[in-house]
């Protein structure tokens, strides 16, 4: 499918929530799991929700937390307010858990290395915490499973492989294999427990092979996948070996296979790509899916469709990772590995529609396909979730979908691993926000760092330097729902890239073209600097700071630049040398006369972290700036915009003594930012006024680094 192809099925598939009659999955809720451990004791451990499964009343969630050691747990009877119901202690690394009844089955990996694995199944009653039997696995288990009738436990044991040894090469032995464990009056029937050899099945590795996910059909039979030696094995009930097969291999055209380059370009290829399935997902009795995420070898970014015979019944190609590409979920630091890394699937019916999610580790991203034919399934909703989507548990009598998130990022300061909920409603889709669906050729976007407003509803906006050696300026049609990035203009110096610029703030030069502010790093030579850039993107002019400002600066400088008359005014984001405490300058420049001047302006004192400004936009007779901390989720707390006359907007020289301007609070964004049930992100970047005084307000993903890859793109209504 060429990328112009692409992109129209894609407009149709992601605008058809704009009928309110439609039924789509939208986010309700956003739970962070540290609310589960105890606030009296060190909050800043890391926590991490990675498998997932809900008691059979579906008003718990029951999930492993690796790092804790625990069992963690929360009430959602509220499912719009889901609350925490604490941890329980497993004395051991949980890796996978599945719940019949309200006993929840636990892997527990206790090996001592991996030349000496060990690991036991416990049975966990989850309405006391009381442990009910505990089944030695004789290796390090993996995932688990429970058969569809809730008679035995399938485990996986990995034995997983020591990546530092021999760079990562298997085999290295013990071998992995399959463990089968009935389960009587709900609890584990340990003497039951039989072995499943895998040896000398997996035509790479045969005598290693590394299990990494099982499920289990109706006719009791579990398919294992072996990802590193890109096999998968059908097993029966009576751990005889149905069927094996190798898992294939995929050509991969028009994907970035390039790491650390700073741009986007998918014209590259991976050839003869293994598909190395990670999770696998049974559809019926003879159809299963693999989410093809590569560990060793191969990875080939995308999903396939099985029938237990061999045969490969769909292949999603690049489809889904370029459906991901255009809501700007693309991790480029991913490019030369396994890009988007789809790690999970699962399927459920709702509404009485088939269905499968697929999740992009990577992307944090969740693919809802309608699998009503499953030779063909079609990608209805891409869903935003937490850092790392790991695991997902569907309850369809509920019209609930769950993702848990692994990823906690408190040692970087970024967002705390969460659980999130959607629900199935009837409601306009709520995501994506923004898109490059429906352009000639397939476009990547990312870290949205400044806009400004034109006419006919079109806002221009710029990347900032994770993209520095492909600085960009998008055209964003806001008429469309979700708006739509419908041209990009490369910004070029002689001919060539504009290489390792920052750009955090654009504006109009009322002739077709824009000035744009890039902030500078002295530490690595990238000054902090002002150009001029003409309607196809050459810079023309440039504009240095002057050397009152270059003897205070600090590399937080520039975010935002506004036009009024020959004057440019940038916002500087937080204290300099020569600023008080908790105050920044608002700078001046004339472009005719090239004087430069400053006011100042009092910010919030921050509660934790730091507060400072990102965006500054001329409106009528108010500047407004977008004052902000560098918080995430429940720990937000100044995310607001304000404004300023521009009667008191009357620079003095710089050097000395600066007028204080007065502020008044429009909005505070707190709210909109948890409008629709995510936790708050923490760069609120964006703010472009139109001539209606209609105001548009987004947030910068970091271009998907140590991020959700989450834009918000929305409009809070007439500042006026």
């Amino acid at each position: 499918m060429t990328s112009r192809l692409l992109g129209l099925t894609l407009v149709i598939a992601l605008t058809a929530g704009a009928a309110a009659a439609e039924m789509n999955f939208n986010r309700i809720a956003s739970f962070p799991v540290v609310k589960n451990m105890d606030q009296g004791a060190d909050t800043k451990r890391e926590t991490s929700p990675e498998i997932i499964d809900v008691t059979a009343d579906g008003m718990t969630l029951v999930y492993t937390d690796s790092p804790l050691k625990v069992l963690g747990m929360i009430d959602i009877t509220d499912p719009a307010n889901p609350a925490p119901k604490g941890n329980i202690a497993l004395g051991g690394e949980p890796t996978s858990v599945a719940v019949i009844g309200t006993t929840a089955f636990v892997g527990v990996n206790t090996s001592e290395s991996f030349t000496a694995p060990s690991g036991v199944l416990k049975a966990i009653n989850t309405a006391n915490g009381t442990e009910l039997a505990a089944c030695d696995l004789g290796g390090q288990p993996d995932s688990v499973a429970k058969a569809p009738d809730g008679s035995f436990i399938s485990v996986a044991i990995e034995n997983e492989r020591d990546e530092d040894l021999n760079d990562g090469v298997i085999p290295q032995l013990p071998a992995g294999n399959l463990v089968l464990v009935d389960v009587k009056g709900g609890n584990l029937d340990c003497a039951s427990l039989t072995v499943v050899d895998l040896t000398g099945l997996a035509e790479i590795a045969g005598e290693d092979p590394e299990p990494e996910y099982v499920d289990i059909n109706a006719l009791g039979e579990t398919v294992v996948t072996l990802q590193e030696n890109n096999h998968i094995v059908v097993v029966g009930r009576d751990g005889s070996i149905v069927n094996h097969f190798p898992a294939g291999t995929v050509d991969l055209d028009g994907i970035d296979a390039t790491d650390e380059r700073g741009a986007l370009v998918f014209t590259e290829s991976q050839q003869g790509r293994k598909r190395e399935p990670d999770a696998v997902k049974w559809l019926d009795d003879t159809h299963f899916a693999t989410a093809n995420e590569g560990d060793y070898e191969g990875g080939s970014r995308g999903w396939t469709i099985f029938s237990k015979d061999g045969t490969v019944v769909y292949d999603s190609g690049t489809s889904f990772e370029h459906a991901i590409v255009q809501i700007g979920h693309y991790p480029d630091k991913r490019s030369d590995a396994k890009g988007v890394e789809p790690e999970s699937v699962t399927a459920a019916t709702f509404g009485g529609t088939p269905m499968i999610f697929v999740g992009a580790e990577r992307a944090s991203i969740v693919g809802v396909y309608d699998a009503t034919d499953p030779t063909n399934p079609v990608l209805k909703q891409l869903l935003p979730s937490g850092v790392g989507p790991e695991g997902y548990v569907t309850i369809p009598d509920r019209n609930l979908l769950v993702s848990a998130n692994e990823s906690d990022l408190i040692e970087d300061g970024g967002a705390r691993a969460h659980v999130m909920i959607y629900e199935y409603q009837e409601a306009p889709a709520a995501y994506p926000m923004l898109t490059s669906a429906g352009m000639d050729e397939l476009t990547g976007w990312g870290a949205i760092s400044g806009m400004v407003a034109d006419q006919d509803g079109t806002v221009w906006a710029v990347n900032d330097s994770f993209y520095g050696f492909q600085p960009s300026i998008f055209k964003i049609d806001t008429t469309q729902t979700p708006a739509r990035i419908t041209d990009v203009i490369r910004i070029t110096r002689a001919g060539r890239p504009a290489q390792k610029l920052d750009l955090e703030g654009i504006t109009l030069d009322g002739e077709g073209g824009f000035w744009v502010a890039s902030e500078g790093r002295t530490d690595r030579v990238v000054p902090h600097a002002l150009y001029h850039v003409n309607a196809k993107g050459a810079i023309t002019r440039e504009i240095g700071l002057p050397p009152e400002l270059m003897a205070v600066e600090k590399r937080f400088g520039f975010e935002g630049i506004a036009k009024h008359g020959n004057t440019l005014w940038m916002a500087v984001q937080r204290e300099w040398a020569d600023d008080p405490t908790n105050t920044v300058k608002l700078v001046a420049c004339d472009i005719e006369t090239g004087d430069w001047g400053a006011v100042r302006y009092e910010k919030a004192e921050p509660q934790t972290g730091w507060v400072g400004l990102s965006e500054i936009t001329i409106h009528g007779d108010h500047a407004y700036v977008v004052e902000r901390d560098n918080q995430h989720d429940h720990r937000a707390v100044t995310k607001k915009i304000y404004r300023i006359p521009l009667a008191e907007m009357t620079p003095a020289p710089l050097g000395g003594e600066l007028p204080v301007v007065r502020k008044e609070e429009v909005r505070d964004l707190i709210p909109d930012l948890t409008a629709t049930g995510g936790y708050v992100l923490d760069k609120v970047e964006g703010l472009a006024i139109a001539a209606d005084g209609t105001a548009w307000v987004s947030t910068d993903n970091d271009g998907v680094d140590d991020h959700s890859g989450e834009t918000m793109f929305f409009s809070i209504g007439q500042v006026d």
